[in-house]
């Protein structure tokens, strides 16, 4: 997201379809990071089971092999976001198909646990490596009035290639699989190159015809672009003219505010058993009794998954975030407490279950459509909305490392804490952190909608007066303004 985002004046002539191509193009990443998150649920009963590959991985083995993925994208948020500054966005996810390519190869060609492991730490680090830059690219290159939409394509091309995994993963082996999800950031990159750079980074960079180029690409021969570049310009030149060091623009107010908000979102986003409940998918389907296979099961989650986060992409401009966050987080705290009392009641007496196998699947149905439409794009979207341009570089990252790093440790443990606490108990303790967190963003987080990066900051700040961004000089100087990012 950028701080630089232009409002198009009054009646001015610009193109939105280039726009969609580029934002669509860039999330062919969140595309490719999406089959790394999905490729567990369908590989492994035949890498486990069935000992595909030819050697033993136990469960404790597969269970680090699928959250390896989320420790690899966790170390490389923060450099990633200093990176794409030195190199440039679109240059900086081109070279991203190089781990994406090596990791797969790893994991195609495995012939120990190590190796596949070393292979799902290099796929999680491009994986989450694109959680950084295309939002960031995405928000950079959109018009204001669309800058919502264009932001949820990533957390959209997420849930697609799931859907992607799943669905292809239930009729092929895992090598074969394995094969395919390589293929795809090797497409991203052929049709990424084709794209045109961020306007903003060629201006930071002083590339003004480059950066006319791309602006000309992005809305049209008939925008006027010099209104843009000149808009650009002078607020770059204030960033130099008066440029504090990191530390003193992370102890702004505002700053700090966004950062609470942000690791907030991320908290909240993993905490309210989203992993738990797709964990718990083929047996909820089971337990109902429907006759559907646990491939199927896991198919039809992910459709849900699609279909709500395309909804949640076409109406977050036009309904703001914080209706969708608070819708999103109040249902899903009903379906944990009706899951867990469902549990609850098993693990008593299984027979006081016979009839209510209703129950879990129709609440696992909703929680995954609620959790789709508001609290699994809309905390990525705002992470990248809420920072100044001086600081979002850095602490853009760090609210994304945060999610990465709960996603591992709740992945990893969610079994333990069932088996010491109970099934139905977990569930519960789930649904309290959804109430703490539906508090938190009645009283903590702001509306974004249709804001610019200025007036955000003005809102934070507590102040009617604007605020200009500002940048180190020695550290992280013109880092990235991008408005979004999963």
């Amino acid at each position: 997201m950028t701080g630089m985002t232009v409002s198009e004046p009054a009646g001015q002539n610009y193109r939105k379809l280039p726009q969609y191509i580029a934002a669509l193009s860039a999330a062919g990443g969140a595309l490719a990071a999406g089959t790394v998150l999905g490729w567990t649920s369908p590989t492994q009963h035949g890498l486990v089971d069935e000992q595909e590959y030819g050697f033993e991985i136990s469960r404790e083995a597969f269970s680090w092999i699928g959250s390896a993925m989320t420790l690899g994208a966790a170390a490389v948020c923060i450099p990633i976001g200093l990176l794409i500054n030195l190199i440039g966005r679109k240059l900086t996810m081109l070279l991203l198909v190089l781990p994406f390519t090596l990791g797969w190869a790893l994991i195609i060609w495995a012939t120990s646990v190590p190796m596949m492991l070393v292979g799902r730490v290099l796929v999680g680090i491009s994986g989450g490596a694109f959680c950084v830059t295309a939002p960031m690219y995405t928000g950079e290159i959109a018009s204001k009035e669309i800058r919502g939409i264009l932001g949820s394509f990533f957390q959209l091309m997420v849930t697609i290639g799931i859907l992607f995994v799943y669905a292809v993963g239930h009729g092929v082996n895992v090598f074969t699989l394995s094969i395919i999800c390589a293929v795809i950031p090797l497409i991203f990159g052929v049709i990424f190159f084709f794209m045109p750079e961020s306007p903003l980074y060629l201006v930071t960079k002083d590339k003004i015809g480059k950066a006319t180029e791309s602006i000309k690409w992005l809305r049209g021969d008939k925008y006027d672009h010099n209104a843009e570049l000149a808009d650009l310009q002078q607020q770059i030149d204030e960033i130099r003219a008066q440029p504090v060091s990191l530390a003193v623009a992370m102890r702004r107010r505002a700053t700090i505010r966004a950062l609470i908000i942000s690791m907030g979102l991320m908290f909240f986003q993993q905490t309210c058993g989203i992993n738990a409940v797709i964990f718990y998918t083929t047996d909820i389907f089971a337990a109902a009794n429907t006759g559907i296979e646990a491939g199927l099961a896991t198919i039809i989650v992910g459709i849900m998954q699609v279909g709500a986060t395309l909804v949640s992409t076409a109406v977050v401009d036009r309904l703001g975030r914080r209706i969708l966050l608070i819708s999103s987080i109040s249902v899903m705290s009903i379906c944990t407490i009706l899951m867990g009392v469902y549990f609850f009641l098993k693990d008593q007496d299984p027979t006081q279950t016979e009839n209510l196998g209703w129950l879990p699947i129709v609440s696992l149905c909703i929680f995954i459509v609620m959790f789709s439409f508001g609290f699994g794009p809309v905390p990525w979207l705002m992470m990248g909305e809420l920072f100044a341009s001086d600081v979002k570089g850095f602490a853009g990252p760090i609210a994304g490392t945060t999610n990465w790093l709960l996603a591992f440790v709740i992945t990893k443990t969610f079994v333990n804490l069932k088996d010491a606490i109970g099934a139905g108990e977990t569930f519960w303790l789930f649904s309290g952190f959804s109430i703490v967190g539906l508090v938190f963003v009645f009283f903590l987080v702001p509306e974004t909608k249709g804001k610019s990066l200025t007036e955000i900051q003005e809102l934070l700040n507590g102040s009617s007066r604007q605020v200009q961004p500002t940048t180190s000089v020695t550290t992280v100087s013109n880092l990235s303004e991008s408005d979004v990012k999963n």
